[in-house]
């Protein structure tokens, strides 16, 4: 282990096995794996958390394992352990590949061989202690799972036949992209960008590269390409995908990201005795089940039964929401607590936009913009409509009287909702001044 990262710098920090986070529970190690892993594999992996920390395992967005609750001395010994049980590890910075590459028949191409050839090239270079902690690189190869909405400071997405789309900084946007790249070429560029940004120092982002600066480094390797396409939405990661090698996967989910290492652990048992060869965490905080089309379907009552979310219409799926008070200092309430209220509310949380709630203003858990965002402030709730945690709030919510604003919204959106009409439709034509009645109800 090389250093604990202080809970002051958690916003701009990247934990991992070796330099672990402090939080409000204890101190946070982070396991990224770059494939699949087999069940008996992660059960040793689960039970070295519960040995070690609290027992509580978080599935980040990005599909990390996070052990939750150690000390500095079980912290090493979890470190220590973990590289022991055979686990594909991930070590530097975060270069994202899909869950399902190379397993997916609609893929547009395998992004695996460039995202190690990025990954051989950055060690080489020795650019990951020069870069900033948060730096990533997504290497999306498209199909039913795609990476879209993952946030990147590099992001090569393939186009079919065609080679690769650079874009830099942020979530997938069309003005964001910069032209098509060969897979030689998109390798060479990403290390390029890579180094001018370990150049300029550990502050410098994707994000902060302008068109030009990104033309000029990317020379003649840079073609032109049509305008992007606006990204279709964000694919939920529930349910069966049929593999292009006769297997299946099966996508589920903890709910709000987290789980009991002991149920996991019972989970895991029951998977590798139906049948489940490996299993994949993926973005959207979830776990990807793989094996013979039988066992993956086997498998959904017993998913159900450990409170799993199996289908992407369940309200708990619609909703962003931190680890909140008291597993994190800066969390101003329990905001678990009022996540599991709105989950009661499925007219509201129909899968037409997202629910952010936040424990305060960092809004770490959806960093981008949110139809309704709830995040902690000093004398309350934050009330933010269509924007992010932290911005300038429609309303002020006292935080016993948050899960009744949302039930009272629930019921103006039910009693206003027009044939046809999504909820997330039915809040943007009624406004801010139309969900003024429903505010009111909860101002401090």
């Amino acid at each position: 282990m090389t250093a604990i990262l202080p809970e002051t710098m958690r916003r701009g920090a990247c934990p991992s096995l070796s330099a672990p986070m402090q939080t409000g529970d204890g101190l946070l190690c982070r396991a990224a794996l770059t494939a699949p892993a087999s069940p008996r594999a992660l059960v040793s992996l689960c039970a070295a958390a519960l040995r070690h920390g609290n027992g509580i395992l978080d599935i980040s967005a990005r599909g990390n394992l996070q052990a939750r609750g150690l000390t500095p001395e079980s912290a090493c010994l979890f470190e220590h352990e973990a590289r022991t049980f055979g686990l594909p590890l991930r070590d530097g910075i975060a270069i994202d590949t899909g869950p399902l590459a190379g397993l997916d028949a609609a893929e547009e191409a395998d992004p695996r061989p460039l995202a190690e050839a990025i990954r051989q090239g950055v060690a080489e270079r020795g650019l990951a202690p020069r870069l900033a902690p948060k730096t990533a690189v997504v290497v999306d190869g498209g199909g039913r799972l795609p990476l879209s909405a993952l946030l990147a400071d590099i992001r090569l997405r393939a186009v079919k036949n065609a080679g690769w789309l650079l874009f830099t900084g942020g979530p997938e946007r069309p003005d964001a992209a910069h032209g098509l790249l060969t897979a030689n070429d998109a390798v060479e560029t990403a290390l390029i960008l890579l180094s001018q940004m370990a150049e300029k120092g550990r502050r410098f982002r994707g994000r902060d590269f302008g068109a030009d600066a990104v033309r000029a480094l990317a020379g003649a390797r840079l073609a032109p390409a049509r305008p992007a396409p606006v990204p279709a939405g964000d694919p939920k990661p529930f349910g069966l995908f049929a593999l292009n090698d006769g297997k299946t996967a099966f996508g589920i989910a903890p709910a709000f990201g987290q789980v009991r290492a002991e149920t996991l652990i019972g989970f895991l048992h029951a998977a590798e005795a139906a049948g489940i060869e490996a299993i994949r965490p993926a973005p959207g905080h979830a776990l990807l089940l793989i094996g013979a089309p039988a066992a993956c379907a086997a498998m959904e009552k017993a998913a159900e039964s450990a409170g799993f979310l199996t289908r992407a219409d369940d309200p708990r799926a619609a909703i962003a929401v931190c680890p909140g008070q008291p597993a994190c200092t800066s969390a101003l309430f329990d905001t678990h607590a009022l996540a599991a209220e709105a989950a009661r509310l499925p007219r509201l949380l129909d899968g037409s936009f997202t629910l952010h709630i936040s424990g305060c203003a960092k809004g770490c858990a959806h960093p981008e913009p949110a139809l309704i965002a709830l995040s902690g402030q000093p004398d309350g709730i934050a009330f933010a409509f269509d924007g992010k945690a932290g911005a300038p709030p429609t309303a002020s919510l006292a935080i016993d009287q948050a899960a009744e604003t949302l039930r009272t919204l629930s019921a103006l959106v039910e009693l206003r909702r027009e044939a046809g009409e999504t909820a997330a439709r039915c809040l943007r034509r009624l406004g801010p001044a139309g969900i003024a009645p429903a505010l009111t109800k909860g101002t401090s």
